[in-house]
């Protein structure tokens, strides 16, 4: 329903898009989505995605990426469902350590690998709904994990960066959660963005509108397109 889009929202897409194609950003190489060893079978590929993605709640992509990594390189026979079943908790945790939160995310890979080798032969759910079922994880990282895994955009992705930058713009009306984000922006961004806008704003959110200590001067929006800018 486009009816309900912000004014100039088109322009600020185009403009934010041509500065992340300039500005690296570390999501382009470190997110969720290119933490996957292109060299193994693709079940293990998407549990790669999915391990990545719980790995990375309140965790900066710089310290996800190298963790992801460092599963692949020291689990016997790379990050599977079954080299992590075979692995101790505490050396699990060990591997893990820089994350945060990492004892909990420790429970919740073992007790979803265990789930994927009795429910689904090894291989991660391939709806929302069979994603949030597992420990640890909810609609941000079920979205974003269908888009990367199956190729399926459901829905949006918000994070933390997605939910700032769209209030800042005055894109949603005051949403209080991530979740409540994604409801309101899904009501008219045109659907060929979904899969696109979380890439762009964690992008933007990471280089340019940082959570603090944002660099108005050197943004595409603040001649008069951000409301937010210079404030």
């Amino acid at each position: 329903d486009t009816s309900r889009s912000p004014p100039n929202w088109e322009e600020m897409y185009d403009l934010v898009l041509q500065n992340r194609r300039s500005i690296p950003a570390p999501v382009d190489t470190m997110g969720c989505a290119s933490l996957h060893d292109p060299n193994a079978p693709e079940i293990d590929q998407r549990f790669h995605t999915l391990v990545s993605l719980m790995l990375s709640s309140q965790t900066k992509d710089t310290i996800t990426a190298p963790t992801v990594r460092n599963l692949q390189t020291t689990l016997p026979g790379g990050l599977t469902v079954a080299s992590i079943l075979a692995t101790p908790p505490q050396i699990l945790n060990n591997l893990i350590s820089k994350v945060g939160f990492h004892k909990r995310k420790t429970e919740y890979i073992l007790a979803t690998a265990k789930i994927l080798r009795e429910e689904y032969n090894g291989d991660i759910p391939d709806t929302l709904e069979g994603l949030m079922k597992l420990p640890g994880v909810g609609p941000k990282m079920a979205h974003l994990c269908m888009t990367a895994a199956w190729g399926k955009t459901m829905g949006i992705g918000v994070d933390v960066h997605v939910h700032r930058i769209c209030n800042l713009w005055g894109w949603v009306k005051n949403t209080k959660t991530p979740e409540d984000t994604r409801i309101q922006l899904e009501k008219w961004l045109p659907r060929e963005k979904w899969a696109e806008i979380n890439w762009l704003l964690v992008g933007f959110g990471q280089t340019v509108c940082l959570p603090r200590g944002r660099k108005c001067g050197e943004c595409p929006l603040s001649n008069g397109l951000c409301r937010a800018a210079f404030k």
